[in-house]
């Protein structure tokens, strides 16, 4: 974890003033790797009294155009910041949890994919994303809930003790 004064030298070598807002979100960003603008939010809140909502939205705008962090939003999720920019890596998206952990290139430098050779139209590829989605250590060996094979108790009866209360489509929750 960098130091409060390491945050500083971050801020003031991208050309930044150094405020409180700023090393509370840059500090959050670094310790909360993915985390959510609501997640940073709260923990700009935890470390600097009175933070608004709409000045950690802005801190994170500002960052982002400085390149001292980055924004990423897998498909389906909210946006996502990381403050690991100086290098080519990917992400890896639970399907079911949505965890997000980082992948390191295969190759180490941007673009580490480039398009079938072809006409270009003078499109010049600097980045390209991936995103490799699938299901994490936990979530592939944790049993799958629609695949239980007890059945439902038929209406009118008593499916024992042990057994969990399930709601009634007619009637709807217990």
């Amino acid at each position: 974890m960098p130091t409060t004064q390491d945050l500083e030298r971050v801020l003031r070598g991208a050309g930044l003033r150094v405020t409180r807002p700023r090393l509370a979100v840059l500090d959050a960003v670094h310790a909360l790797p993915h985390a959510d603008t609501e997640a940073l939010i709260d923990a700009a809140r935890s470390r600097v009294d009175g933070v608004s909502h709409q000045a950690v939205y802005d801190v994170l705008r500002v960052l982002t155009d400085k390149g001292l962090v980055r924004r990423i939003q897998p498909q389906g999720s909210v946006a996502r910041y990381e403050a690991r920019v100086h290098d080519n890596h990917h992400h890896r998206v639970c399907r079911v949890c949505g965890d997000i952990s980082d992948v390191d290139c295969a190759t180490g430098q941007a673009p580490c994919l480039t398009p079938a050779p072809g006409p270009t139209d003078g499109f010049v590829v600097e980045e390209a994303e991936v995103i490799y989605w699938g299901r994490c250590r936990s979530c592939a060996t944790a049993p799958d809930p629609s695949a239980d094979p007890s059945p439902d108790p038929s209406p009118g009866t008593s499916a024992g003790p042990s057994a969990p209360s399930r709601p009634s489509p007619e009637r709807g929750t217990p």
